[in-house]
């Protein structure tokens, strides 16, 4: 489960942005994470809820919104969209000759803070 190693070195960013701004608390953490970023969102989840514990988010609500992969084709040129794991073909074509655009990363998208 290696979410939990993804949890420690967000809340040590989260921890560090959080004394930049000399806030209070941690209310709201909103990550974006690609359908292909090879981690599993209710594992992320309930490995916040454990690590929070006892930190300045202890009280933080996450939120994840999951980005569908999107690719370019190189044959057809067509860009397409979709949320299916490991579909790595055009949409328009089905050729397999495509460029990954987006979803297959993870970010940290927002922070609200208590100051």
């Amino acid at each position: 489960m290696h979410e939990l190693s993804i949890i420690a070195n967000l809340f040590e960013i989260m921890e560090d942005k959080a004394r930049e701004k000399k806030a209070k608390r941690i209310v709201s953490v909103k990550l974006k994470v690609g359908a292909l970023a090879g981690v599993v969102p209710e594992l992320l989840k309930s490995s916040f809820d454990m690590y929070k514990k006892g930190t300045i988010a202890e009280e933080a609500s996450l939120d994840i919104e999951t980005i569908p992969l999107r690719v370019r084709c190189r044959d057809c040129g067509k860009e397409t969209t979709t949320d299916e794991d490991f579909v790595l073909q055009c949409g328009s074509c089905s050729s397999a000759n495509i460029e990954t655009l987006e979803g297959m990363d993870m970010f940290l998208e927002k922070m609200e803070l208590e100051i």
